[in-house]
């Protein structure tokens, strides 16, 4: 049985959680976490978001920091900045997950695992992440769920 994209988005927020508290090697912390992945298509999935969220980090810092201006990162909850970040992945990288999908998904996933205001400062910060994105044309969506199946940019048919 097929793992729900949820459960392995909770998955990749717990791997990347760890990473940054323990330091230990991503390999290392993978193995641990996600030996109950047994399907390819799961653990492809959650690997993937995790090691682009890895290696897009410093990329993604800048967006967030100038998204939520007079913000240090540092005052960002962790938790919340991983969310933030795997969001970015879903949006530069997976191009069959519609934009308002990974939002929905992060401010779920925020609310469950963050603080009491959590879900609203995640979708305030990715909303206004996607706009900015969407009017520099920095996101390409194509597949099924998407207006006609024809390609995308960030919601609105190229």
């Amino acid at each position: 049985m097929a793992l729900t994209r949820r459960y392995l988005r909770e998955k990749a927020l717990q791997v990347l959680y760890a990473y940054k508290l323990t330091k230990d090697p991503i390999d290392q912390i993978k193995l641990m976490q996600m030996e109950d992945l047994e399907k390819k298509d799961d653990r492809k999935f959650c690997e993937e978001l995790i090691d682009q969220t890895i290696d897009n980090d410093e990329m993604y810092e800048e967006i967030i920091t100038k998204t939520v201006d007079n913000w240090d990162m540092e005052r960002i909850a962790l938790i919340d900045s991983i969310i933030i970040k795997m969001c970015l992945t879903e949006f530069f990288h997976f191009e069959d997950i519609p934009p308002k999908v990974s939002i929905n998904e992060s401010i779920d996933i925020a609310k469950d695992f963050s603080t009491r205001n959590s879900g609203k400062f995640v979708n305030g910060v990715l909303d206004a992440i996607l706009e900015k994105l969407d009017k520099e044309n920095k996101i390409i969506k194509r597949g099924k769920g998407l207006i006609g199946g024809r390609k995308q940019t960030a919601g609105k048919p190229a």
